[in-house]
């Protein structure tokens, strides 16, 4: 399926400013579509002289016109006229008489999109940009109510502020991905005094659930709101602003547990201004899902964070029993078991700082990777770390036992392979979207003339980790050169992140 990107890439045409424009007023298409009761359609122009759509909106206030999307394809010759003459002429065009369209009878307004450059701005734009096309359904013979009337005199004036470049604003805060008022869901119109002229019935049960019961229209809309709110402590400090309809932003109203999402859409006409569009959206059970997901990932982070120092409390209390130990045995045992506490300790740490229960284990295995430093201060032997390929990011059911994992393997190398020597010990991480793959080598003694490897603790460790809770394989083998090189491989099997884009490791340390 053709995306935004996609078309805009294969036209090849526009400025990085046009495509921001376009990409502002296609986020209100769904907004035109619903107050200009008519499927809407956005077209760019392309090198070959002709028009590609590049965004279909369909009404939800009345039924469509066409069942099948237009976006990605070229305009049809019987519109092609039209839209070339608003593109050319950067004005309105009405079609004369009905225009047809599979036995409808239609009628199909063109407006030209004309973006208004940034004050300063060294891109100065002349003529249209784009070509928007209404496409209207006469077939249905009927008054219209005093809504209908309504929502088309508010999208003639959102047209005419297209076409003269007043709209979208470029001051106008960003949507949120969820909650945005729409049309139907509640609709106010202002005069320029901020007088209301008129209450769609789902913004006047809004404004009834947060405690005002008499009739909108005719009241001042900020009076209303003041009224409402009096006593308050907290109040959305745009709201003032938002209510008046002076500037395109967003706000919240509380009262009695009801939340009222509002966007203003101030109005232009040549150039002055003349009332504004209040949208208005009960979001009281959003609001509260997003403050009870709040709540959910603050304990879940600070669970993370008191898992994290009680880790660091154990390690710290292994590294005090190593310490006055008399036994060299008990010592290294305590010390094994203080970094693989620590090791896991790093996974929780980086739990505690996000929003998701993923991590980016990069920042991980880098602050894992420094324990060898320890155990070469230990075992009287100066090793150079190094660490290529990326990780990428993962959840925590796989960080864990690997960060325990690739501790046990270094500090295997360390200890064994380049005990009392000076080498080199080497991390590679290679990642597809199925398969993550890490080499651990090192140039030591290797694995000795039988080539058997050992059954100790840290090898049980490993194998249990790997093979039991990762599902992976593990192989050990000579280094090319001399010294141990050990493969493991694990599959990855949670698909919503083995797409994840991930950042190649440049970390390469000095001798410890």
């Amino acid at each position: 399926m053709s995306t935004f990107s996609n078309i805009i890439q294969k036209v090849g045409i526009g400025t990085e400013s046009d495509i921001e424009w376009m990409h502002m007023l296609v986020g209100d298409a769904q907004l035109i579509a619903d107050l200009a009761f008519a499927d809407t359609v956005f077209w760019i122009p392309t090198k070959e002289r002709t028009f590609v759509a590049l965004a279909h909106a369909r009404p939800s206030s009345s039924a469509t016109l066409f069942y099948r999307d237009f976006v990605g394809q070229v305009i049809k010759s019987e519109w092609r006229a039209q839209v070339t003459e608003a593109y050319e002429t950067g004005q309105i065009i009405e079609s004369s008489a009905p225009a047809w369209y599979e036995e409808t009878p239609t009628r199909v307004k063109a407006i030209p999109v004309v973006r208004r450059p940034r004050p300063n701005s060294a891109d100065p734009q002349e003529g249209p940009i784009a070509v928007i096309t209404l496409h209207t359904n006469l077939s249905e013979n009927r008054s219209p109510s005093r809504q209908e009337k309504t929502f088309n005199v508010c999208a003639d004036d959102l047209l005419s502020m297209i076409a003269s470049g007043d709209f979208p604003d470029l001051d106008a805060a960003p949507a949120p991905t969820q909650g945005a008022p729409r049309a139907s869901d509640g609709l106010i119109r202002l005069n320029g005094e901020g007088i209301t002229t008129f209450a769609s019935p789902n913004a006047l049960s809004a404004f009834n659930r947060i405690g005002f019961r008499d009739e909108l229209e005719g009241e001042s809309l900020a009076e209303v709101t003041t009224r409402v709110l009096t006593g308050k402590i907290n109040v959305d400090e745009s709201l003032p602003v938002v209510v008046t309809g002076r500037a395109p932003w967003r706000a919240d109203v509380e009262n009695g547990g009801v939340t009222i999402s509002l966007r203003a859409i101030p109005l232009k006409r040549m150039g002055e201004p003349a009332g504004a569009i209040i949208l208005c959206r009960d979001v009281t059970e959003l609001r509260r899902q997003e403050r009870a997901l709040i709540t959910k990932d603050a304990t879940i982070r600070e669970i993370h964070h008191r898992v994290k120092n009680n880790l660091q409390t154990v390690a710290s209390l292994l590294r005090i029993q190593a310490r006055r130990t008399k036994s060299d045995e008990a010592r290294d045992a305590l010390a094994n078991a203080m970094r693989r506490v620590a090791s896991i300790a790093v996974v929780h740490d980086a739990l505690s700082s996000g929003l998701t229960q993923t991590v980016n284990f990069d920042e991980v295995f880098q602050r894992v990777f420094m324990l060898s430093a320890e155990v070469a201060t230990l075992q009287g032997t100066t090793v150079s770390p190094k660490a290529s390929g990326a990780f990428g990011v993962l959840p925590s059911e796989y960080a864990t036992p690997l960060a325990v994992a690739i501790t046990e393997l270094v500090t295997n190398a360390v200890e064994h392979g380049l005990a009392g020597r000076t080498g080199t010990v080497e991390v590679d991480a290679k990642r597809t979207p199925g398969l993550l793959v890490v080499t651990i080598s090192d140039d030591g003694s290797g694995l000795g003339e039988s080539g058997e490897i050992g059954d100790g603790l840290g090898t049980q460790i490993v194998r249990t980790l790997i093979e039991g809770e990762l599902g992976g394989a593990i192989e050990w083998g000579t280094r090319d050169g001399g010294g141990t090189r050990v493969r493991v491989e694990i599959p990855l099997r949670f698909s919503e992140l083995t797409d994840t884009q991930t950042r190649p490791i440049t970390y390469v340390s000095g001798p410890v």
